[in-house]
């Protein structure tokens, strides 16, 4: 039996000739013509692929063996900040996994998928109810379209008001890195503002930039140092005196689920990721989810189709359709739901904890990143001295004196079974690490968490290499950077004769 940090061979190496996991019946219907006739000359291949053969044995625990390799979070504390890694309930899994459900064509008339749209009709409600919204679309793949789905709505109403000067989207320079990319991609012209010393939007500077120039104000609360923005309302009302309106990055809904709404803050248009506060496993680019929600004023702009019901008196209860935007709709965003399964583990989260549930989990999650955060203060303490929320943001400046950064701080909590907390991000704190255990972490893996770093920091003390050189306990260890950027090693080649030249 293969040890578990034994080198595993790739896929190819695996391979030997003639070996196959099935066999396929030769074709008997005889065919008018071979698909290859079709196909011009030169696009044919001059000999077959060059894919491993492999016995369906060897292929499973091939992967197997690989996917005992990875972190998840089904095996250990997943504390990146501002992306809620939470457990995730595998009763969600089967729901989605239904075949009423995994099963249905995307193409399927509305007649025979009532059920689906009438959960995707109750969810837009439910999203509503937890925003203050008026209306949602679901279209949106992830947080980033959302936000780019957002900003072209922000566009769309300046446009039908006549107000083509509102040109300039504010964002603060504490803010996810795809807030400014996805004003840019919607041909807005993008203005960084500062954090007061509070760690807060620096007020005064967005009164500088509240004039007919201004098209809106992109804001996460609580932001990206884990604090909530207590004058929210003031920034709400400079930008809606200035006739812009006001953006909710709902990244970190997570804080504040059930105990309050971004519309009674006073946004007018928001995204959520229900991938991270309403549980759907997520990370390496999917799955996720990050429907649009935005107050009335703005529901005609919303992407369609979007799901409408209808009482019909001659039939037992409602009826659910896909409708058509009206003409303001910035239109189709994108081709089908292909990520219904992530809906319809949000819709069942929401439905399990219900509204005391979900103040409940919001309550969890700040508790937790508090006890968090009082744990990690001897060695690292928090960028703001305030009350944080869900998440608590460090200064890793206190590693310098022994010739370390928060990377390898990182790098050697690897070795001590935990995956690394999100670093340097935000940009304006020094050596920063960010911090999320969620409110599905026990008090026992908070405290675990914070005795491996101070473990770390003492060892730093007294043997600086030995955490430079972390991590030792994992199947690949410090690589080098440079080299990987410059010089990646993106394909197998078969023999050193057929490997690409260096360079």
């Amino acid at each position: 039996m293969p040890v578990p940090d034994a080198p595993e061979p790739l896929i190819f190496e695996r391979s030997r000739p003639g070996r196959r996991a099935l066999r396929l019946p030769e074709i008997d219907v005889p065919e008018p013509s071979r698909p290859e006739d079709d196909l011009p000359s030169g696009w044919l291949r001059a000999r077959p692929p060059a894919l491993p053969e492999v016995g369906e044995p060897e292929v499973v625990r091939h992967f197997t063996r690989l996917s005992r390799r990875n972190f998840a979070v089904d095996t250990g504390m997943y504390p990146l900040g501002s992306c809620t890694m939470k457990y995730n309930p595998k009763i969600n899994d089967t729901l989605a996994g239904l075949d009423g459900f995994a099963g249905l064509h995307p193409s399927a008339p509305d007649a025979l998928a009532q059920g689906a749209l009438a959960l995707l009709w109750e969810l837009e409600q439910d999203l509503c109810r937890l925003t203050g919204m008026d209306a949602f679309s679901l279209q949106p793949a992830a947080g980033a379209h959302g936000e780019l789905v957002g900003m072209l709505i922000a566009s769309a109403y300046h446009r039908a008001r006549g107000d083509s000067a509102r040109r300039r989207v504010v964002v603060p320079d504490a803010a996810h890195g795809t807030n400014p990319a996805s004003a840019a991609m919607a041909g807005f012209e993008v203005v960084e503002v500062g954090t007061d010393a509070r760690g807060g939007i620096d007020l005064e500077q967005v009164r500088a930039h509240a004039d007919g120039r201004l098209a809106a104000l992109m804001l996460t609360n609580p932001n990206t140092l884990g604090l909530f923005e207590g004058e929210v309302r003031e920034v709400a009302q400079v930008v809606h005196q200035a006739g812009g309106l006001l953006y909710y990055d709902g990244a970190n809904l997570n804080a504040i689920v059930g105990r309050a709404r971004p519309a009674d803050m006073g946004f007018d248009v928001c995204h959520l990721n229900l991938h991270k506060t309403f549980s759907t496993p997520h990370g390496m680019g999917g799955p996720g989810a990050g429907p649009v929600g935005v107050t009335r004023r703005l529901s005609p702009y919303l992407p369609g189709p979007l799901v409408r019901r209808r009482d019909v008196p001659a039939v037992a209860g409602p009826r659910y359709a896909w409708d058509d935007p009206g003409p303001e709709s910035i239109g189709r965003v994108r081709a089908l739901h292909g990520n219904f399964g992530v809906l319809v583990r949000a819709y069942a989260y929401i439905r399990a904890n219900g509204g005391s549930g979900l103040r409940e989990v919001s309550g969890h999650a700040v508790l937790a990143a508090n006890y968090l955060a009082a744990l990690l203060r001897p060695w690292l303490p928090a960028s703001h001295d305030r009350i944080c929320m869900h998440e608590v943001v460090t200064d890793g400046r206190a590693l310098a004196p022994h010739g370390l950064r928060a990377l390898d701080l990182c790098k050697a909590l690897l070795d001590r079974g935990f995956h690394a907390p999100t670093m340097y991000f935000p940009l304006i704190v020094p050596e920063a690490l960010m911090f999320e255990p969620t409110e599905t972490e026990p008090r026992e893996a908070i405290e675990a968490l914070a005795a491996a770093v101070g473990e770390i920091v003492a060892l730093a003390e007294r043997d600086p290499e030995a955490v430079r050189q972390a991590p030792t306990q994992t199947p690949v260890g410090r690589v080098d950077e440079a080299s990987a950027a410059r010089r990646p090693v993106l394909r197998w080649y078969p023999s050193e004769g057929d490997r690409a030249p260096e360079g």
